[in-house]
């Protein structure tokens, strides 16, 4: 588990977190417990969403437990180094619907001494690594996976299946469209896909 570090007075250094895995493992649920530490703690702190994602707010973010954080939704990662001066902690949530450019901002507002934490999904429906959520992971100092469970059969779940036959690559969703797989589960889910098509 990533601890907080104490810095001395006239130090300020930066680093990169991220909080990864599938639908419903509580990413978002992690993000907002270590901003509100961060707040607690009297620190400056700028959370930033994709515009896209409006499923419970327009402008929070919103774990699907209905926590939910201010935040400002951007429509590019080149805004949030625009809009994140004189801060302590910037926090990014679903950071694979950003662009490539998100990689170059995270490492940015470290370098410039800002706690950056991450959240995102690692993979996409298909089971693939999902958009520059890779090189977060190559160039965080901590990652932390999360998990759900399994609605199959109750082990770990680390993919979101997609019950739509939509086969873009985003598509904002709840329980009605996603649900969290295990591995097993996952490849007889898209077996029985392949099979019915």
């Amino acid at each position: 588990m990533f601890l907080e570090r104490t810095r001395k007075a006239n130090q300020k250094t930066g680093w990169i977190e991220v909080i990864a895995g599938s639908m419903f493992s509580g990413k978002t649920e992690e993000l907002i417990r270590r901003l509100r530490r961060a707040e607690f703690a009297k620190q400056k702190v700028e959370i930033f969403k994709p515009s896209i994602d409006v499923r419970y707010s327009e402008e929070d973010v919103v774990s699907h437990n209905a926590n939910a954080i201010r935040s400002t939704p951007v429509s590019s990662s080149s805004n949030i180094l625009l809009l994140a001066t004189d801060v302590d902690v910037v926090g990014i949530d679903e950071a694979q619907f950003f662009d490539n450019g998100i990689v170059d901002v995270c490492t940015t507002l470290a370098n410039n001494g800002v706690r950056v934490i991450v959240a995102g999904l690692d993979m996409d429906f298909m089971g693939r690594p999902f958009g520059p959520m890779p090189a977060l992971f190559a160039i965080a100092e901590d990652v932390t996976k999360v998990h759900a469970i399994c609605t199959h059969c109750g082990e770990l779940a680390q993919y979101s299946y997609r019950k739509s036959q939509n086969k873009g690559v985003v598509l904002l969703g709840e329980k009605d469209i996603y649900e969290p797989l295990c591995r097993k589960c996952y490849n007889e889910a898209t077996e029985n896909d392949k099979n019915n098509q």
